[in-house]
């Protein structure tokens, strides 16, 4: 799977990109037909504490999963938005098991 990062408002730093990698790529293990994933990091100017913005776009065949999700940090953000996505890649997963044996 390919993970396109990209940083919007700022530049991310390395760490922060191969952060981003990592835990995206760990999504390869609830569904192995995944076939990229877009990831959008955006500050955004207010004066929330909540200002950066998270955004998960996931391709699998046939639909795509995007999650977003507001957070103090980008990693908090990532984090929530991998859990999220866990979720629906597993339900995504299923429904296709489902559809088989019918």
């Amino acid at each position: 799977m390919k993970v396109f990062t990209q940083s919007v408002n700022f530049n991310a730093d390395k760490e922060l990109i191969a952060y981003v990698d990592e835990k995206v790529l760990s999504l390869t293990k609830f569904h192995d037909k995944i076939v990229d994933a877009e990831v959008f990091l955006k500050v955004i100017n207010t004066s929330d504490k909540e200002n950066k913005v998270t955004e998960v776009k996931i391709n699998i065949p046939g639909s795509e999963l995007i999650i977003k999700r507001e957070a103090k940090t980008f990693e908090e953000g990532v984090n929530a938005a991998v859990d999220n996505l866990k979720r629906q890649l597993k339900r995504s997963k299923e429904k296709l098991r489902g559809s088989v044996n019918s």
